[in-house]
């Protein structure tokens, strides 16, 4: 009996283990991306799911990219940008015809964005595009050889006869789903079937089929009850009757009895045994997770303390440096340096809102654009495109962050090249400012490192290497972020999306 309990155990502390495993097999894009879309962050959760889809996929993990890619998709049509929609499936299906070796996988895989394209065309109206999808989608459930995608198929079916008045076609299709699930005793997946249903019905507005649905399921309910009652009798039946050959077999002897009881005794012993070890193992760990508070939060303490002394010294520098010759590069790098530590120091440790206040957009870019014209190089040309209209944002903090960008790009830009500083409006709360240039662009793999301070030693009259790490900061702060669009590939694009 102690075997088994500690079998039971380990099997508990495995399960718990395989579901923490899976959770932390999400990336940190797809994790963010589900956050946005839990808060109602439409635009931002698309925009990290699809990074998700592409990050996945240059991965090999496909699965994980076309899911990402079909929920991306969905966010999508939601907003009926249906062409957007269509172009990111096809996308997701060169992936997959591109990664996936295996015929039944890759069948399965590419079900799920026929799907989507089905749940578009119903949506649009469009039963002859629908009806192409599910003939699609039959021969790819085929292909797949997995049950489960067989019986979505049946679903779908349903979904598409009955939104398009063919009810005879849907309860003939519904009658075989239901059969097969009730065939397997699976009665509550039948139940969620027609549950779901009809649940879609009233979200579409579609009378029609929350009456077929209905219909259906209480015809399914009826004959599911019998069933159910005559499998609860049969139960019963068999448990009697194993309870009467138990009980003929027992020996009534004294000996049987004693040894039932000194058995129960070990199973006591044993019980208390292991809810000892128990006990002590739980003990170990609250004092384990004390500990590691405790760990983390003497870490936060220490950091505080690190940025409060670099800033202190950095402060006690400036009167020093002050006396030098700021004309000597060395001098003016060492007071740059001073400056930029001090200002990411405090940006680290600012709390509280952001100050905002209404911008004039338009004027607001062409100002920043005009600070940087006499930097460009011969022939590059510096343009603007902003609407006329006003905004909430804090302009010390963009326009830092905009003219340091403009001046990468002025400085980085070859001859004849162009620049871009963009605005664009991505929601009620969402603003996005672009600059984009045709420089030689940023190696994919040091996209990430540019934004993270102290990475490397290097030669201070040529750059701290503090000027992006401190935008990223700011953007953080005003509750936004700062990132390069990977999706451009003529130069370098910087975006920096703001959410007031």
């Amino acid at each position: 009996m102690n075997t088994k309990f500690f079998s039971l155990l380990l099997s508990l502390l495995f399960c718990c283990a395989v579901a923490h495993a899976q959770e932390a097999q999400k990336s940190a894009l797809q994790q963010r991306a589900e956050a946005d879309n839990e808060k109602g962050d439409i635009a931002s959760a698309r925009f990290h799911f699809i990074r998700a889809f592409e990050d996945y996929a240059g991965k090999g993990q496909i699965r994980q990219g076309v899911e990402c890619g079909t929920k991306a998709t969905a966010l999508y049509y939601k907003e009926n940008y249906y062409k957007e929609a269509f172009d990111l499936l096809q996308r997701i299906e060169q992936a997959i015809q591109s990664k996936e070796q295996d015929g039944s996988k890759k069948a399965a895989l590419k079900y799920l964005t026929v799907k989507e394209r089905l749940e578009m065309y119903i949506r649009m109206r469009r039963s002859a595009s629908a009806l192409d999808q599910i003939n699609a989608m039959e021969v790819l459930a085929n292909a797949a050889g997995d049950e489960s995608v067989k019986n979505d198929l049946l679903y779908n079916k349903a979904i598409y006869y009955y939104t398009f008045g063919q009810n005879a076609q849907g309860n003939a299709v519904f009658k075989e789903m239901a059969d097969k699930l009730t065939a397997s005793k699976e009665y509550d997946k039948v139940d969620q079937v027609y549950q779901t249903l009809i649940a879609n019905g009233r979200k579409a507005g579609n009378a029609n089929l929350v009456a077929q649905s209905y219909s259906s399921y209480l015809a399914w309910k009826d004959s599911a009850n019998a069933l159910k009652h005559a499998d609860e009798i049969g139960a019963l039946k068999k448990q009697i009757a194993d309870n009467e050959a138990a009980i003929s077999e027992k020996d009534s002897s004294l000996t049987s009895r004693q040894l039932i009881i000194i058995g129960l005794c070990i199973l006591a012993a044993a019980l208390a045994a292991a809810l000892a070890i128990g006990a002590v193992v739980l003990l170990r760990f609250i004092a384990l997770t004390r500990k590691q508070k405790k760990t983390i939060r003497q870490a936060n303490e220490n950091n505080a303390l690190k940025a409060k002394f670099i800033s202190n010294i950095s402060a006690q520098l400036d009167p020093t440096l002050q006396k030098l010759d700021s004309r000597a590069p060395e001098v003016k790098a060492l007071m740059d340096f001073s400056k930029h530590i001090q200002t990411l120091s405090e940006l680290e440790n600012t709390a509280g809102e952001v100050e905002l206040e209404e911008t004039q957009v338009q004027q607001f870019c062409e100002s920043l654009a005009d600070k940087v014209r006499d930097k460009v190089k011969s022939g590059v040309t510096l343009t603007v495109n902003a609407p006329s209209m006003s905004a909430m944002i804090n302009q010390d903090y963009v326009s830092h962050i905009l003219l340091h960008l403009l001046n990468n790009a002025a400085e980085y830009t070859p001859e004849g090249g162009k620049i871009w500083l963009d605005y664009k409006k991505r929601g009620a709360h969402v603003h996005q400012f672009l600059v984009s240039d045709t420089g030689q662009g940023i190696p994919e793999e040091k996209r990430e490192e540019i934004f993270k301070p102290f990475r490397e030693i290097r030669d201070l009259t040529t750059g701290d290497g503090l000027g992006l790490p401190i935008c990223k900061q700011m953007a953080i702060n005003m509750n936004g972020d700062l990132d390069i669009d990977p999706e451009f590939t003529k130069g370098t694009r910087f975006v920096l999306n703001l959410h007031t």
